[in-house]
């Protein structure tokens, strides 16, 4: 009977653990949702934006913008987003792992970073990485004021000649099920690089890809001055995606965790029941046996 009680004590125990499991399954449910609609939302953006630089990139060979030129000499940023918490399955491994591999390839001294989430930021101080900033107190459902003050610390960074290249290490939204990570790089925009930069964050841009108008675009004024504001607002777009990206795939990464942790509790559950009336029934036949044993003895 010690042993039943156990079992039971054990069902008791993995009942309550599924309980929370299945809680947290419909919460990042419905975060997943909300971070993939403001994801997908902000790609119109995308899609205004590329039909302008469309236009302008037909003069870019006279613009001498530092966002445009490549450089010799500098260190590398790479801006490494990642979630304050964990419980996500392999969305965070995933991301540091393809960072960690780029940092291995590398001149790690000309290396810095700036990191989004603590996961990140806790692996990269573990190894002794160089951190120029941590970003750690986003909101779960980030605007793009929030991202101000660290696409500002880049661009100024970058605008004054600390960094050569800056790279963005995020986690792409594919689907529910699939979370790709990615190291793109967002700084300097080569001409040709400019359609790839905007339509490669966020593979859904496959399935509804991103058009233009082709409208031809008449600028008036000082075109340096026009290339200085869109330059650095869609670098500021850019960085925001990215985070929105990353966001929809942690919550859909912990969905599906803690659906898969909801499973295990019960698969488990059913095990120990099964455990637990064989044992029942083990001590009901045993306790039978023994009293069949003393009637005879008596007789």
């Amino acid at each position: 009977m010690a042993n039943s009680k156990a079992i039971k004590n054990r069902i008791r125990s993995v009942k309550s653990t599924k309980k929370i499991t299945k809680a947290m399954e419909l919460v990042a449910a419905s975060k997943m949702k909300r971070a993939v609609s403001r994801a997908l939302a902000s790609r119109l953006y995308a899609s205004y934006s590329w039909d302008l630089l469309t236009s302008l990139s037909a003069r870019l060979d006279e613009i001498t913008h530092p966002f445009f030129t490549e450089r010799e000499t500098g260190k590398t940023l790479i801006l490494l987003i990642t979630s304050n918490r964990g419980l996500c399955g392999a969305y965070n491994s995933q991301v540091i792992k393809k960072t960690l591999a780029m940092l291995s390839g590398s001149q790690t001294e000309d290396i810095e970073l700036i990191t989004i989430g603590k996961k990140g930021d806790n692996a990269m101080r573990r190894i002794g990485q160089n951190i120029t900033a941590s970003f750690l107190d986003l909101p779960d459902t980030p605007t793009l004021a929030d991202v101000i003050p660290l696409s500002k610390l880049a661009v100024n960074e970058y605008k004054g000649g600390t960094y050569k290249h800056i790279y963005v290490a995020y986690t792409d939204f594919v689907s529910a099920l699939t979370q790709k990570p990615h190291i793109r790089k967002l700084l300097p925009i080569s001409k040709a690089e400019i359609k790839e930069m905007i339509e490669s964050v966020g593979e859904e841009a496959k399935q509804a890809p991103i058009t233009t108008n082709e409208t031809p675009y008449t600028f008036d004024g000082d075109i340096a001055t026009l290339i200085e504001s869109l330059a650095e607002k869609l670098t500021r777009m850019q960085i925001y995606q990215m985070i929105l990206e990353s966001n929809a795939s942690e919550q859909s990464a912990r969905m599906i965790a803690m659906k898969n942790a909801s499973e295990a509790a019960g698969e488990m559950i059913d095990d120990l029941t099964l455990a637990f009336n064989k044992a029942r029934q083990a001590g009901i036949t045993r306790e039978i046996s023994e009293i069949s044993a003393g009637m005879a003895s008596v007789s």
